[in-house]
Order: structure tokens, then sequence, then C-alpha cells
């Protein structure tokens, strides 16, 4: 559906769209087919006139692992291919903010880097309770341009967003929601979330619509604040010694 690359799934149940990242077998890490699918989606949702809310989620036992270590190396290495993956990040970042319908992220297992993001651009979070978000850009020697710390001011204190940003440290579950980085615990985060998609579309679409762009405003004005900067400073980073140093052990297995 909507002409999406094969890593992403997306069904629709009536006027709910149920979106499922999926490599299942990489643990729904993120190669360039699916960056860019997620690039061109959120706009795809908002032109379908027949959509009314969305759940997003993750095949298998994780949410997302991040970017995939291949995919990594190759924009180490490929000029061209960064550039595209930067306009194509923040391509992802505004279509989630300007999303027309509710999205509402059924978080299954580990939610990592991009991941992490998908969740933190969501509109509500249910989480399973064994799973966990983390932003580990730092620590592959990157910054997280289209991450955690380009929204997570706006949920939790700056302190907090700091320390999980700089450190990569994960957020469990239940950590997440006393947070604010998730609405709910669940032992069934994708029924609790299609529950949840499903008492929204009874409601009045107009209202809901109106009422979800009026809390957006808010986060798109302070994303595009730093977005432009993010991009640019993490555009470098892709070409920094450190980086090339980490990707290089990841790809052959080091620690």
């Amino acid at each position: 559906m909507y002409g999406m690359p094969s890593e992403i799934d997306v069904r629709a149940d009536g006027a709910l769209r149920i979106i499922t990242l999926n490599r299942p077998d990489d643990l729904n890490s993120v190669n360039d087919n699916l960056h860019v699918g997620l690039a061109r989606l959120w706009q795809r949702l908002t032109d379908d006139a027949s959509a009314r809310a969305a759940v997003l989620t993750g095949a298998g036992r994780a949410f997302s692992a991040g970017g995939d270590f291949a995919y990594l190396a190759e924009l180490a290495e490929d000029a061209d291919l960064r550039a595209k993956t930067i306009r194509d990040g923040r391509e992802i970042v505004l279509g989630m903010a300007r999303c027309r319908i509710p999205l509402i992220a059924a978080v299954n297992g580990p939610a990592v880097g991009l991941g992490c993001s998908l969740v933190a651009l969501s509109d509500i979070v249910y989480i399973a309770k064994g799973a966990f978000l983390a932003d580990p850009h730092v620590q592959v020697g990157l910054v997280a341009a289209d991450g955690g710390p380009l929204t997570w001011p706006l949920h939790i204190s700056l302190m907090l967003a700091k320390e999980y940003a700089l450190t990569g440290t994960k957020i469990r579950a239940e950590r997440a929601v006393e947070l604010g980085l998730a609405n709910h615990v669940a032992d069934d985060p994708l029924g609790d979330a299609i529950d949840c998609a499903q008492r929204i579309m009874q409601l009045p679409q107009q209202a809901v619509e109106s009422t979800k762009r009026l809390l957006n405003i808010q986060l798109e004005r302070a994303v595009l604040a730093s977005l432009d900067y993010a991009l640019s400073a993490e555009h470098q980073s892709f070409t920094t010694e450190d980086f090339r140093t980490i990707v290089a052990k990841l790809t052959s297995g080091k620690n």
C-alpha cells in the first residue's frame, strides 16, 4: 500500500492504517529502503482521504534496533547517499509533525536510534513491559539530527534530555512512562494501540484532526528552530574519523 518498499508494510483496516516496520530478521534496523519509505509515508497518509488514524509497530521482537551497520558503513563512504539521507531525515521529522491523522505507536520491543525518534514523534505511545527506548547516536559518533535531542526537551526536563542524549542510556518502559516519553506500559501494545485508534476514529473527524494540528504547531515550531542546524551537524559527523572508526569496528564484529 502507498507504494512502500517491502521494509514497510501498510495494511488498511477500514479507516485505520496499520504500519509495520518489516525487517524482523534484522530487528527492523534501518537500511536505505526503510529510510526512504519513512520519508515518503507520512505525506501519503495525509493525502489518503479515507484514513482516520494509524498505528505504527515493528515485526518480530523489536520495534527498531536503529541504523543497520552496513547502511552506516555506506554512509561513511558515499557522499551522495549521505546527502539524500539527510534530506530524507528532514522529511521524516516534518512529515510526522505535520501528518493529518493521529499516529499511535505500539512499541513491541527495543526502539533505538531512529526507532526511538519515531516513538518521540508519535502522538500516543503504548510500550511493552520488556521494551526500552535509547538514542545512542553519540556512541557511534553521530549527531542525532532526527533523534531524541530534537524533541525530548518538549517531553522531559532539559537536564534529563541531556543525560539520555549524551550517554545513550536505555530508558526502560516504566521509566519512559514516568518521564512522559510513553503513555502506557502494555501487555499487548499493538492491541491496545488499535483499541485507542478505534476510539479516536469514533470521534468527530474535524475536531480530532484540528486538535492534533493545534498541539503539533508547538512541536513543529520547536523542531524548525533547530532542525537545519541539527541536520548540518549530523552531515558533518558522518565524515569524521571517529564515526568511520566506530563503524568499521561494528561491521567487523569487534567490541
